[in-house]
């Protein structure tokens, strides 16, 4: 059997705030490393999304659509791969999808009477639920209608999530393409949408056969790119490239893609999806899904029931006869709470604008040690960087900080001002602000690094980039 070619765009967006203190403004929930795949190995939900597309005989043409902050985690979780749509600012998910269906057409010359399936990049769910794309692809070839969804089967009256309506006696019988899969799928047309209802209305909602919306859309490249033209006709963006529709993002209107299209649209269908989904935007729901209740330096007494602590802390965290915890220790913060009650924890991680303390790269990643400010106004931030073997950071300079950086292991070169000189476990290196430095690791090993910056501010935009041949 063949692969299924299509195209797909994933949404890879927000921080993840209810997934403090792991997840922050670099690192948002997708990308944290706590389920584990067939082989036993842990992966993130970004990883375990682009490898169910594969194993559901997908050969896709992905499009992840991001904000620059996370560029690197992707790179770094699914290689390259795939192409990455870097949003110029965050504007909700219709500009998102707009600007990706533009690369798709403009730079990829995609025919525009293909199939463009949308999902997010971190549901929690099985086989079928990729498997269900191509009948999606499949209604919208077949002309079924202009835009159709992928509804989700509740489990429960949820308030949460918006609904999908099916109209009454409406129903399409529809095969997939002979080789690929024989079995028959029914389509229902959609009568109506109802967002986050009250439980009343949840519960007569699942009466009623509604379904929840899990932000699955299909569509052909054509239609989304009418929509695009109107945007851009009252413009003068000229030539109509992608380059300068993205350096004019701010042309699409700040909404959702539910509101400015799915709403809209006279010619839509829903194909529902029986099968488990959950969303992990919770601790509560997330520690449902990990196989290991403990993970880092933890100790959990035999008298503790229900209790999930995962620490990345080299201090070690002990648990005794505690009952439906959760405890999670990172460089960003530390949580205890009851397991249902973590589930308001946004509200409360909102107030914090503390900087991340943890991020992941392409080169390796760091942990924030220490953060202080003396009396003087002067700030030092002691950082554990990792750099991979074979890889190297920037060549940059900092306008308003110093940095010393301490080999603790692993050996290397770095440049500074370009002058280039090996270094090992016990070398220490001074750079001032304003000069140049890059540091990359042999090929044998990692280098482990502490770096402690000095200055009156610092902050992760204090760079200026510079061109650096190895």
């Amino acid at each position: 059997m063949g692969k299924i070619k299509m195209n797909i765009i994933l949404l890879s967006g927000g921080s993840g705030k209810r997934l403090w203190p792991l997840s922050n403004d670099t690192r948002s929930k997708q990308f944290l490393k706590l389920l584990k795949n067939d082989q036993g190995d842990f992966e993130s939900m970004v990883q375990r999304v682009y490898r169910q597309i594969q194993k559901a005989n997908i050969e896709a043409n992905i499009v992840v659509a991001t904000g620059l902050s996370q560029v690197d985690s992707i790179k770094n979780q699914l290689g390259n791969k795939i192409d990455i749509i870097i949003e110029p600012e965050r504007r909700d998910t219709f500009p998102a999808i707009a600007l990706s269906c533009v690369y798709l057409a403009l730079e990829k010359k995609v025919d525009l009477d293909e199939v463009v399936v949308v999902l997010p990049v971190d549901p929690y769910t099985d086989i079928e639920y990729f498997k269900t794309l191509p009948y999606m692809e499949n209604a919208v070839k077949n002309g079924v209608a202009d835009l159709v969804l992928m509804g989700i089967k509740p489990t429960y009256p949820s308030t949460k999530y918006g609904y999908i309506v099916p109209a009454k006696g409406e129903i399409t019988c529809l095969s997939q393409d002979k080789g690929i899969n024989s079995k028959e799928i029914m389509i229902h047309r959609v009568e109506r949408f109802i967002e986050k209802p009250t439980q009343e209305i949840a519960e007569q909602l699942i009466l009623d056969d509604a379904v929840w919306n899990g932000g699955v859309f299909a569509f052909k490249l054509r239609y989304l790119m009418e929509i695009v033209k109107k945007y851009i006709d009252s413009t003068d963006i000229n030539p109509i490239t992608f380059c300068e529709i993205q350096s004019n993002y701010h042309i699409f209107k700040k909404t959702s893609f539910d509101y400015e299209v799915v709403e809209q649209v006279a010619s839509i269908a829903m194909i529902p999806y029986d099968g488990c989904w959950k969303d992990l935007g919770t601790w509560n729901t997330l520690t449902e899904e990990m196989e290991e209740g403990c993970m880092g330096r933890v100790m959990v007494g035999e008298d503790s029931i229900n209790t999930s602590v995962i620490n990345e802390l080299s201090i070690p965290i002990v648990a005794l006869g505690v009952k439906d915890l959760v405890v999670v220790a990172s460089p960003d913060g530390i949580l205890i709470s009851d397991k249902q009650k973590s589930s308001y924890l946004k509200s409360y991680v909102d107030s914090m604008n503390d900087r991340p303390m943890y991020e992941e790269s392409q080169w390796g990643d760091y942990k924030a040690l220490d953060y202080i400010q003396y009396t003087d106004g002067i700030k030092s931030l002691t950082k554990h960087l990792t750099i991979k073997a074979g890889q190297y950071l920037n060549y940059l300079s900092h306008h308003i900080r110093d940095e010393i950086w301490t080999i603790v292991d692993g050996t290397g070169e770095i440049v500074i001002d370009g002058l280039l000189k090996k270094v090992s476990r016990g070398d220490v290196v001074y750079i001032a602000r304003g000069q140049r430095h890059t540091i990359k690791a042999y090929t044998n090993g990692d280098i482990h690094c502490i770096e402690v910056q000095i200055g009156s501010e610092l902050v992760e935009n204090d760079i200026e980039k510079f061109e650096w041949q190895w």
